[in-house]
């Protein structure tokens, strides 16, 4: 696999794509500038740019070749200044392939390689290979090739070592839109969309919009509401079923491999040596009924997920009493659960009412003043916010077990995780001036995260001397 090797054809399409959108504000700042007689020469200077810039991308997929040659990958790219990039593979960390709609349409993926220091972004990517290329260079690179075992071996031992395999089903799928409390968010961007655009709506349009709402009964109002809020909440299942349809993990050797995506189907490869930390979410919604999602912080390189979340799931959705046997298959060190956590002391309980309730108070207030008929509003808000807060102090916790340490916490989810002590990378015990006094103190660890920054985690208000014994854990000394 020696000889110069140019992307598809396609990828002329994407570069052009690429560029005009880097220069869709020049473009529209110029339809709007150049009216009536000399809109002629936007109509010429923009027919020049489109020649340009076909020219262009062309060029650049001409000139864009790359080759494996011994222990390295070496792309050579530019049109006028000649660059070269050299990767080797002992570098090369993870492999990952996506496929948008246009990639599967023709039948290529995009091969994204990173390195143990390529940051948050991929060390060399490339846009358009064909996919039989693209399993290839992942199976060249990465120095062994996939088994692919059917049931037509006929080789006794031919499953003897089957590959851990598991894939989400339409059930539970449907279950982790239903519950994945993306219909609030979207209702909050909508909302504030709408802020935006308000401000553009001619005043006479929306007053008479606002006075015919206003007209209309009671009961025709709640009706909207409930419609628009189960609209919300269908595009939000929707939504997770396109991202998460399909998903696959599987297992080989030491390397975890992630499918998911209807549309666009992405591909992941998570080497075992760079997870750093395993978490476990509950959110408020799904604590209940008993289930969970399993994710991963990798250290260095870019996210499955970039963009969208901060860490890399592992399964999107499983029963609580399931995940022991998951990790058990994929992550062995992580799979023992802890039989009990250090809670925190009695004493911590008020900083947690009080720190739920400090702002609400400040709302409460506003509407005490100025719409006191919704006093009730008032009321139900403070005792969610306490309830919040009792659950915050109730659920934070700790357990040591030889060199791994588990942390609990809540923010509206409850969050788990699970670090061993190599991968801690620092450890800070703080303390404000209440605190001292009753023998309390913050702490914090901090890991490796995606793109190499720190991801940090914090239980507020634990026993002092407790405290002190995990930072006799993490410094390795003795008493």
């Amino acid at each position: 696999m020696s000889e110069h090797k140019h992307l598809h054809p396609i990828a002329i399409f994407f570069n052009a794509v690429r560029i005009v959108r880097e220069a869709i504000i020049p473009i529209g700042a110029g339809f709007l500038s150049f009216r009536g007689e000399s809109f002629i020469y936007f109509l010429l200077g923009l027919a020049a740019f489109l020649i340009i810039l076909l020219a262009f991308s062309v060029a650049s997929w001409y000139r864009f070749t790359y080759r494996i040659v011994e222990d390295e990958l070496r792309i050579e790219y530019g049109i006028f200044i000649r660059k070269k990039r050299y990767i080797s593979k002992n570098r090369i960390q993870s492999i990952d392939l996506t496929a948008g709609v246009i990639h599967r349409l023709f039948n290529i993926v995009k091969v994204q390689i990173e390195t143990a220091g390529s940051g948050s972004g991929a060390e060399a990517s490339l846009k358009a290979v064909k996919m039989q290329e693209g399993e290839n260079l992942r199976a060249e690179l990465q120095s062994y090739k996939e088994q692919v075992v059917t049931q037509d071996d006929e080789t006794d031992g031919a499953f003897a070592e089957a590959d851990p395999f598991e894939q989400i089903t339409f059930k539970r799928l449907f279950l982790s839109g239903s519950t994945s409390g993306s219909a609030g968010v979207m209702l909050a961007i909508f909302g504030f969309g709408f802020f935006k655009i308000e401000q553009f709506i001619p005043e006479r349009i929306f007053d008479s919009t606002l006075e015919w709402l206003i007209s209309l009964s009671v009961v025709f109002i709640f009706a909207l509401v409930c419609i628009i809020l189960v609209l919300f909440w269908l595009v939000g299942i929707a939504g997770t079923m396109i991202k998460y349809g399909k998903f696959t993990i599987t297992k080989r050797q030491d390397e975890l491999f992630i499918t998911r995506g209807l549309l666009e189907k992405k591909q992941i490869t998570i080497p075992s040596n760079r997870i750093q930390a395993i978490g476990i979410q509950e959110s408020i919604i799904r604590q209940p009924l008993g289930y969970v999602t399993v994710f991963a912080e990798v250290a260095g390189g870019s996210s499955l997920d970039k963009g969208e979340d901060f860490s890399t799931v592992l399964f999107p959705i499983m029963k609580a009493s399931e995940v022991a046997g998951f990790l058990e298959n994929y992550l062995p060190d992580y799979a023992a659960q802890p039989e009990d956590f250090h809670p925190l002391p009695k004493r911590a309980i008020t900083y947690y009412l009080l720190r739920s309730t400090f702002v609400i108070l400040f709302v409460v207030a506003g509407i005490a003043w100025f719409f006191p008929q919704f006093i009730w509003v008032a009321i139900l808000l403070v005792i969610g916010s306490l309830g919040l807060g009792f659950l915050r102090y109730k659920d934070a916790g700790h357990h040591v077990e030889g060199q791994r340490l588990t942390v609990r916490y809540r923010g509206f989810s409850r969050m788990t995780m699970r670090f061993y002590q190599k991968r801690v990378q620092a450890f800070e015990m703080r303390q404000h001036k209440l605190q001292k006094i009753q023998r309390l103190a913050t702490m914090k660890l901090s890991i490796i995260g995606i793109g190499g920054t720190g991801r940090h985690y914090r239980i507020k208000h634990m026993d002092e001397g407790e405290v002190d014994q995990l930072a006799d854990w993490y410094s390795y000394r003795k008493e």
